[in-house]
């Protein structure tokens, strides 16, 4: 490969992996806007997130030799279940607080698999770490808005910051199994989590779905874009791309909900909640980064 290339393939990645951002940010638009349940949004993202997954799939190789690997498929089964179930928590915090504070009160789910990490795989956690998980968590409390919630004690809206932080800890569990028996297969992995949401939901989608509408336009992107498109596109540029590129563009996708969270329904953040924003960037990006305290910051 000639020398000029590789800044060319680094720049194209981080342009696809800027892309799938800002696809991502949009899910809590199309969960709103199809006007269904959590349950019935999350059973057709896997339903038609699974059916692209698996065309595509097959079409480039991916899954030959999938039903001998038995290691993988139960991993990918036990860690689909709480994938879907963190799906459906977050879609129903969402409905139940906004858009904008579930998605910042979600993204807590790095520091959720630090501390399981450390407590259950018995993984080494510097002290730094564990400062900036404390810090990021403070940042989570900031921007469910408490100032809020002691002046007016709203439950719906407690509800909704509670599923969002539930959705976190299943989300955080769930990358933790799967980080474990996925790393040489991610793409069949997450198609066969969106299987498993297929069978755990079919008895609980809404049969009011069955009519000719919009909603199926919004349903069938929920699906084919958020779990499909964006899945191809991280799968694709995490390899040729470095832990602190990933872990800095990954903010596009919190700040890119709030953004539409506001421009669309009208929900601004208070100043505790924008500073628990920055608490939480700084959190995460401590984290990722191994940001360690001395005459300067510095990566590691």
């Amino acid at each position: 490969m000639p020398p000029s290339s590789r800044p060319n393939d680094t720049r194209g990645a981080v342009l696809q992996l800027v892309f799938a951002e800002c696809l991502i940010s949009s899910v809590g638009v199309f969960v709103h806007e199809s006007h269904q349940d959590a349950f019935t949004a999350v059973f057709y993202r896997c339903l038609f997130g699974g059916l692209f997954l698996l065309g595509w799939g097959l079409a480039k190789g991916y899954l030959r030799g999938l039903w001998h690997e038995r290691a993988l498929l139960r991993g990918a089964v036990l860690s689909g279940v709480l994938l879907v179930l963190n799906w459906v928590a977050l879609f129903a915090g969402m409905a139940r607080s906004s858009i904008g504070v579930a998605t910042l009160v979600y993204q807590c789910f790095p520091f959720v698999m630090l501390i399981l990490a450390t407590l259950v795989q018995g993984e080494r956690t510097q002290p730094a770490d564990l400062a900036w998980t404390v810090l990021g968590f403070v940042g989570v409390i900031c921007t469910s808005d408490p100032v809020r919630l002691l002046r007016h004690t709203e439950q719906n809206y407690l509800i909704g910051v509670g599923l969002a932080f539930l959705a976190a800890l299943f989300c955080g569990v769930s990358l933790l199994m799967s980080r474990q028996v996925g790393k040489g297969r991610p793409f069949a992995l997450v198609m066969i989590q969106c299987w498993v949401g297929v069978a755990m939901l079919a008895g609980f989608s809404s049969s009011s779905v069955f009519h000719m509408g919009l909603h199926w336009a919004w349903l069938l992107g929920l699906g084919v874009i958020h779990s499909g498109i964006v899945y191809v596109l991280f799968y694709s540029t995490y390899p040729r791309l470095p832990v602190v590129t990933i872990a800095v563009v990954s903010f596009i996708y919190p700040l890119m909900a709030l953004l539409l969270d506001y421009l669309l329904y009208g929900h601004r953040l208070a100043l505790v909640q924008m500073a628990g924003v920055a608490l939480i960037v700084l959190g995460t990006l401590g984290v990722n980064l191994k940001w360690r305290p001395g005459f300067a910051w510095r990566t590691t």
